[in-house]
């Protein structure tokens, strides 16, 4: 199971008894902020990604989106989202819990500076019903990043039209 894998890697920190399990979903950004009480742009969500050589994640505050451009700039190639069975496969965790603990060894980990203006965050912890608060200090030790990368935007939001009737 994805949650244990993550465990016994949080464990090496002495932070496997911080896992906090839900007994509802928290699979996306939005339901993970409604299990926690907390803001979407807190949750940290990690994306999937194929690169030249395999997999990749990069962890990202829930409130925004990968930028094509910048992430080509920083990559060198466009950003291609993996499948789901690819995720399981290539990661070691299933969509709804993926997360950058306890993934396969060869799976490099970026961590976005949208996550830089909260003192904490929340991401997954391997299963669509978990999640650990930790410092961004925490998170880079704890997951081993290979760097920070600026590859995001805040996402477009609705426009709200006013009802003329």
């Amino acid at each position: 199971m994805s949650i244990e894998k993550a465990r016994a890697h949080l464990k090496k920190w002495g932070r496997d008894k911080d896992i906090i399990e839900f007994d509802v979903s928290s699979a996306t950004v939005q339901l993970a902020a409604l299990a926690l009480n907390t803001e979407e742009s807190m949750i940290a969500k990690s994306i999937s990604l194929k690169g030249q050589t395999g997999a990749f994640l990069v962890v990202t505050a829930g409130d925004v989106k990968i930028d094509n451009q910048r992430f080509k700039q920083e990559f060198g190639f466009k950003a291609k989202m993996l499948t789901a069975d690819e995720v399981k496969e290539w990661i070691g965790h299933e969509i709804g819990g993926v997360c950058p603990f306890g993934i396969h060894e060869n799976v490099s980990v970026f961590l976005d500076a949208s996550l830089k203006r909260f003192d904490k965050i929340f991401p997954a912890c391997g299963s669509s019903n978990s999640a650990i608060p930790v410092t961004c200090k925490e998170l880079e030790e704890i997951c081993g990043h290979v760097k920070w990368v600026d590859v995001c935007k805040e996402k477009e939001k609705p426009i709200k039209m006013e009802n003329s009737l």
